[in-house]
């Protein structure tokens, strides 16, 4: 009986790879669960292999627990899909995304046709290198959010210039700002200013007069 050889990368940690033996006539779900097996992972989660060519692009979809809308589109179930109806090529890959609620993607490549070893009981993993992520390590937990949040420097993240403290104003506790007050005096020491010269009518007019003459008397 034929066994496939399939190298199992993740797409974003090149560095992780899983060699696995498994028969022909073994389905997509055995194959899911040895991949899970050799890299430490849960398998109990809605995952799926896609049929792809050299660029690694999604065709046909094979799934595992799939979601009702996908169930009722009546898509190919992997305990029902056998593995060599779906190998058309010595170097067959499939695209595979394990979790669909936090996914990792992985690369499935088959590298080799081998002839079944008895005695061996299949899936097998053959060739294991690098020490693959954890599976949740990224969890969101809302009681770190919340003291981050706490933790906010609001000046410091808008990247606040103290030298610019000066284009601020600043409030009273009356809720009247210091330029607004600053106003009122500037408009009352406007009035100040030229009251002196202008509040005397009299004084005006004679300067006026006054210097008309002046200016007559140069010509």
């Amino acid at each position: 009986m034929a066994l496939y050889r399939f190298r199992v990368t993740f797409e974003d940690y090149d560095d992780v790879s899983r060699e696995v033996d498994i028969k022909s006539t073994q389905t997509f779900a055995d194959l899911h669960y040895a991949i899970h097996q050799s890299i430490g992972f849960n398998p109990d989660y809605s995952s799926s292999f896609y049929i792809s060519n050299d660029q690694w692009t999604k065709g046909e979809e094979i799934a595992f627990k799939p979601n009702e809308r996908k169930a009722n589109r009546g898509i190919t179930l992997m305990e029902n899909a056998k593995l060599s109806n779906f190998i058309d090529d010595p170097h067959q890959k499939f695209y595979y995304t394990s979790n669909f609620e936090r996914p990792f993607d992985f690369h499935v490549e088959l590298v080799k046709i081998l002839d079944e070893t008895p005695g061996v009981t299949y899936p097998a993993t053959v060739k294991s290198s690098g020490e693959p992520p954890k599976q949740f390590g990224n969890v969101y937990n809302p009681t770190v959010a919340s003291v981050a949040n706490e933790d906010f420097d609001f000046l410091n993240e808008m990247e606040y210039n103290p030298e610019e403290t000066e284009d601020f104003e600043e409030v009273s506790e009356s809720g009247s700002s210091s330029r607004e007050d600053g106003d009122d005096d500037s408009e009352h020491n406007e009035e100040d200013e030229f009251g002196g010269d202008f509040s005397d009518d009299e004084h005006f007019d004679d300067d006026n007069r006054g210097g008309g003459r002046g200016r007559n008397d140069d010509y």
